[in-house]
């Protein structure tokens, strides 16, 4: 099959099987009906009958990456739009992101040390929190390979629902502001549209928590690349 068909091909599965199953998590929001979480799986699979392995993939879907650039700028319209709710509870969202990014930074490297995992992998585990335009970034300065972390990403936000639903049904989180930010810092983007399902507070929360998360990463990652080198 010639190399251009089999690009198209790749393209078409990965943007069918998301907009196909869109509904389905629409009607059914569990984790593991996500599209983040069942679209990887069918490719894997795909991938594993057809003999294709992920540096191909990435290249042949590698538009799709170059899209998530123009997407950061985006970013700024949730800060505008809620400065107000910012004012408001700048001191816990501010301990809230620095805290859960910092725990998410050093559990990750601590247990993949542990794991015996090379320094490469560890170093694009690193920005696995935060959503993935910014995570590539990221993982691009401080020695990550940033293809990788994309995928890294992926498994966090699809843990991050999971395990966010367990600790909302465990703990007395009365809080719409801890509810979002647990959500935001932990999950990203897929954590973010978790949020909104719980409530439209907590889904605003939650977008405003994965921003600021992710700038505070892109703004720390030459102190954090400097300090592991």
């Amino acid at each position: 099959m010639p190399a251009e068909l089999v690009s198209l091909l790749w393209l078409a599965v990965t943007l069918a099987g998301y907009y196909a199953l869109k509904p389905v998590y629409r009607r059914h929001p569990r984790w593991w009906t996500s599209p983040l979480l069942l679209v990887p799986l069918l490719l894997v699979v795909l991938g594993v009958i057809f003999g294709l392995n992920y540096p191909d993939y990435i290249r042949d879907t590698h538009w799709l990456v170059l899209m998530l650039g123009p997407a950061t700028v985006a970013f700024a319209l949730p800060i505008w739009r809620h400065r107000r709710l910012i004012r408001e509870n700048w001191l816990p969202l501010l301990v809230g992101v620095v805290g859960g990014s910092a725990v998410a930074m050093l559990s990750c490297w601590g247990l993949a040390s542990l794991a015996g995992l090379d320094e490469d992998v560890r170093r694009s585990l690193l920005p696995r929190s935060i959503t993935t335009p910014l995570a590539m970034l990221v993982s691009g300065e401080v020695g990550g390979e940033p293809d990788l972390t994309a995928l890294f990403v992926v498994i966090t936000g699809v843990a991050g629902i999971a395990l966010g639903e367990l600790t909302l049904r465990f703990l007395p989180l009365r809080s719409a502001l801890a509810r979002g930010a647990l959500f935001g810092v932990g999950a990203h983007g897929a954590g973010t549209a978790k949020a909104y399902s719980v409530g439209n507070e907590e889904g605003t929360v939650s977008s405003l928590a994965m921003v600021l998360a992710g700038l505070l990463n892109v703004l720390l990652a030459p102190l954090l690349a400097r300090l592991l080198h």
